[in-house]
């Protein structure tokens, strides 16, 4: 035999008794820690079963997961000593799953470990975090261009599909919200379009119960709670950029209901030009935010996008030579350039004792999330008048309530009137669809009540029975509902020394507005039916939402 062929054989023999010996080795400690040992054949660990484990975190702990059935985890591991690897196993046992332990030597783990090149790409990389691959997201752009597309792509999809198509779908089309509701025979899938739900699927109780399973997972919450709500995070990796989901999960009569709500950067970074203000009042809010000091306070219910308008401010205002910190419940969008920070009462970090810390940090400006308390609007209040810029909310019906409502939770009206810049309410109304939107006359009742409505606004064009405004209709564009996109009315007073003087008094909110609009205030409505008027919205919507 040549001598190259025998030293090939040697190796090899050699090669062979190694292998045998790792093995060898790995079953006495499987014999010494009285767990089974198992000889790993790499084709047979279960790839959906694998991504339970990050591959990094898989590494890091020397565990793999190899096999699940429902709640059940077979679990390799090579040293049942090793720290990580019990804290690994502590992590999973707590979220709900139960372990059954393998030995196997770290020659076969090493295989394993070669199966996470197989994963799909849109499989989750990292705990909490989705990546989907720009093939999803090209086909969900190319083959979902409405509600009706989705259901049809949904349809057809396996359930370890159908998380990742959920999300490129909602991201495709705008949705805010992705709501999974179980009913007595199916699950119903819905996303919020433009501040409104529309159904896109129905999930069946078998599927969604595997939904629910990777949900929780992703999302950090624990498997084995179902009575109980849990609310938890995660991340889609689209391009360059961090989309945050965060999960809501809430028992039901039928199951647990899910709601996840989507972050998305891009649909925060709005100009104060694209907000949807007046003329008149975008040339005021320009001259507010020239201001060195002072409040400036946006109100509205839950949703009606202050948080957007505050941001936008901010940004507005953000240059090299200014120091901007915020605080926030939570930090909804990472704005670049500011110094944003997260409320936690667990801690004692509330924003009564945060904005105290951000104003021993020297701001120029301090955007507090909400004022809740007497403590914070005291607190706000005396920051406005030392020399800082302040940006917060308040939940009111209207920009004249504000004032009670500080009162009511226990500023002084001597902090209130010389701190208050100005107060600005606002609502969101959905845009008509320009491509199918219908021209008609004013119904007589409706132009009765716009001509009230408008009475006394000098601005105001003029309403007869011959004027045309645009009503809704359908087409694929606006998912046949005759709207794409929201846009904010608004109504907005600036604290003059006449207005000064009446918050001294403690004043009523219908004081309070009767003296606004004779400053020249446009109310929600007014500004709601001028909106009506220019095209941009119909009647029945600002009914819906004003009225």
């Amino acid at each position: 035999m040549p001598s190259s062929n025998l030293q090939g054989a040697l190796d090899k023999k050699l090669t062979e008794l190694e292998a045998a010996g790792v093995e060898e080795q790995a079953k006495e400690v499987a014999t010494k820690a009285g767990l089974p040992y198992l000889k790993i054949n790499p084709n047979s660990v279960d790839l959906e079963a694998l991504r339970i484990l990050p591959e990094k975190d898989s590494h890091a702990a020397q565990v793999a997961v190899i096999a699940q059935e429902k709640k059940q985890l077979r679990v390799i591991i090579v040293d049942p000593l090793f720290p990580l690897t019990q804290k690994v196993l502590k992590d999973l046992a707590e979220q709900g799953f139960t372990i059954e332990q393998n030995i196997v030597s770290a020659s076969s783990l090493k295989l394993v470990w070669e199966r996470y090149q197989d994963i799909p790409k849109n499989a989750i990389d990292s705990l909490g975090t989705v990546a989907i691959d720009e093939d999803t997201f090209t086909r969900a752009q190319k083959e979902i261009k409405s509600v009706a597309a989705l259901k049809e792509k949904l349809s057809f999809l396996s359930t370890t599909k159908m998380l990742e198509v959920l999300l490129a779908g909602a991201i495709t089309l705008e949705a805010s919200d992705i709501h999974l509701e179980p009913e007595e025979a199916t699950v119903r899938t819905r996303y919020r379009l433009d501040g409104v739900l529309n159904n896109v699927a129905e999930v069946s109780p078998e599927n969604y119960a595997k939904l629910l399973s990777r949900i929780k997972i992703t999302s950090g919450l624990k498997l084995n709670i179902h009575n109980a709500p849990q609310d938890g995070r995660f991340s889609v990796r689209h391009l360059n950029k961090m989309i945050e989901i965060r999960v809501s999960v809430l028992p039901g009569s039928y199951g647990e209901n899910i709601v996840m709500r989507i972050l998305d950067p891009d649909n925060i970074m709005e100009k104060i030009e694209d907000l949807g203000l007046s003329e008149k009042n975008m040339a005021a809010l320009k001259k507010l935010l020239q201001k060195s000091t002072g409040a400036l306070l946006t109100t509205g219910p839950t949703g009606s996008g202050k948080t957007t308008s505050l941001y936008a401010f901010v940004q507005h205002i953000n240059e090299p030579g200014s120091k901007i910190i915020t605080i926030e419940d939570p930090v909804e969008y990472h704005l670049t350039g500011i110094s944003q920070t997260q409320v936690n009462p667990a801690k004692g970090y509330t924003f009564a004792s945060g904005l105290r810390s951000i104003v021993r940090q020297d701001p120029d400006v301090i955007l507090v999330g909400e004022i809740r308390d007497g403590e914070t609007a005291e607190i706000a209040m005396q920051a406005a008048l030392t020399g800082h810029l302040v940006f917060s909310t308040l939940h009111t019906n209207d920009a004249a309530g504000a004032i009670p409502r500080l009162l009511d939770l226990g500023a002084k009206p001597a902090s209130i009137a010389p701190a208050l810049n100005a107060v600005i309410a606002q609502r969101l109304l959905r845009k008509l669809c320009e491509k199918c939107r219908q021209k008609k006359t004013i119904p007589d009742e409706e132009l009765e009540e716009m001509k009230k409505a408008l009475a006394g606004l000098e601005s105001a064009p003029e309403v007869n029975t011959k004027t045309e405004i645009f009503f809704p209709s359908q087409c694929e564009a606006c998912n046949m509902t005759g709207y794409k996109g929201r846009l904010g009315v608004f109504e907005f007073f600036i604290v003059d020394d006449d207005i000064e003087k009446i918050i001294l008094t403690s004043p009523a909110v219908s004081e309070m507005k009767e003296l606004a609009m004779k400053k020249g205030m446009v109310t929600l409505i007014q500004d709601g039916y001028l909106k009506v008027l220019e095209g941009k919205t119909s009647l029945e919507e600002v009914r819906r939402i004003l009225e």
